[in-house]
């Protein structure tokens, strides 16, 4: 870090003001975040904290960014959380995709594509579940094919968060079926929208068609679309999924605004619990207590765990621990809005004051904060293994082959 950076909290007032002066406030509730609309205003939103010099505050200057510490982006995001903000950019483009390509990517890659991604310009995605994976990513069977100097990818992926709304995707698939499942594979960029990329929308019990499947046929990727090495994709994963624990827990340096999937602020139910008439009620008080106790724990483990993997007290796995408890707090302050809502989370009517629609459909969701940057289970075992040292847990189909590992067709 230069002797000459700007201090925090003159960074910090500049950007209050900047702020004040130009971004709109935060909508009251969240609009739809699965249409055309409201990825063209995120791309609008992201180019005005471009051009006011606040995107990608701990980007590198090089690739369009500030070059600032995670001290700074904290300061920024405090100041931020009462204004409109592009939300659908934080997960995955900005702080899975993007941070990952600046760890990963040639710097061809990093010059093209990170300036184009802190204008605006470009989304990014993650092309890594399979229909038949389950968590198993290393078993997956996508496959791209090396022809000549290019490569013909074939398969499908699955669950994949605003696909359709994408231009470009990080996407894993298996290069080589001689070597065990882990070295087989190759981390590559594909555009979205090239020939023989079918994207279809899923419809969730919600109503919401966030997540999209995806199917390749024949898709033609040049040479340099592979991110990092050729099999070495088993390397790039581990490195994209660090990335996608941070930002589900917390601990990423490149978010800005209002975090809901951490779970929430506590304030929702108070607004709930006065506007059904039970602020008086103790058991409501007691649950918004442990609402907000559950919150303000949450913050200082991100906090804790944020530092102590930047000064290497804690590896980069650390960041299963945070991402972990968000998960569960996120299934308690949702659990706790049902109890105060009642009846009214399911019988919601426009106009009651309440926000009862939010309430219900955020219940609907919960179970998606298990699954979310890795299941709950797998951050349970990256935290046991990586973190805490035990040993790995038994697996029939290591060092062998991949080609000779029994799978369905």
């Amino acid at each position: 870090m230069t002797t000459d950076i700007e201090p925090v909290e003159k960074f910090r007032t500049r950007a209050r003001n900047w702020l004040r002066a130009n971004m709109p406030p935060a909508p009251s509730v969240a609009p739809p975040s699965d249409t055309e609309v409201a990825w063209d205003r995120a791309r609008q939103l992201q180019r005005m904290l471009h051009d006011g010099g606040f995107a990608g505050i701990c980007f590198p200057a090089e690739y369009g960014g500030l070059g600032l510490t995670a001290d700074h982006q904290d300061a920024f995001t405090d100041e931020s959380i009462p204004y409109e903000m592009p939300l659908l950019l934080n997960v995955p483009t900005l702080a899975i995709c993007a941070a990952s390509l600046l760890d990963l990517g040639t710097e061809e890659q990093k010059r093209t594509h990170l300036p184009a991604v802190l204008r605006g310009d470009e989304i990014l995605v993650q092309f890594l579940s399979e229909p038949r994976g389950g968590s198993d990513l290393a078993g997956l069977t996508s496959r791209a094919d090396r022809d000549g100097d290019r490569w013909i990818l074939n398969g499908s992926k699955i669950w994949s968060s605003g696909a359709y709304a994408a231009d470009y995707a990080l996407c894993l698939a298996r290069t080589d079926w001689s070597v065990p499942k882990h070295h087989g594979l190759t981390l590559f960029l594909v555009p979205v929208h090239a020939e023989g990329v079918t994207v279809r929308r899923i419809k969730q019990v919600t109503g919401s068609t966030e997540f999209c499947q995806e199917f390749f046929d024949d898709v033609e990727l040049p040479a340099d679309a592979v991110v990092g090495r050729v099999g070495a994709g088993w390397e790039a994963a581990s490195r994209l999924l660090v990335h996608e624990r941070a930002a589900l827990g917390g601990t990423s340096p490149y978010t800005s605004g209002a975090r809901p999937h951490l779970g929430g602020e506590a304030d929702q139910l108070l607004r709930l619990a006065k506007a059904t008439g039970q602020w008086d009620n103790s058991r409501v008080r007691e649950d918004i207590g442990e609402a907000r106790a559950m919150n303000v724990v949450r913050d200082q483990l991100i906090s804790h765990v944020t530092k102590a993997i930047t000064t290497g007290a804690l590896p980069p796995a650390a960041g299963a621990i945070p991402r972990l408890f968000s998960a569960e707090n996120a299934w308690l302050q949702t659990d706790t809005a049902v109890r105060i809502a009642g009846p009214m989370a399911a019988t919601h009517t426009r106009g009651d004051g309440a926000d009862t629609e939010t309430v219900g459909l955020d219940y609907l969701f919960r179970a998606a904060w298990s699954l979310a940057g890795g299941s709950t289970e797998m951050a349970r075992n990256v935290i046991s293994e990586r973190v805490l040292g035990m040993p790995r847990e038994s697996a029939a189909d290591r060092d062998v082959p991949f080609s000779e590992v029994p799978h369905g067709r």
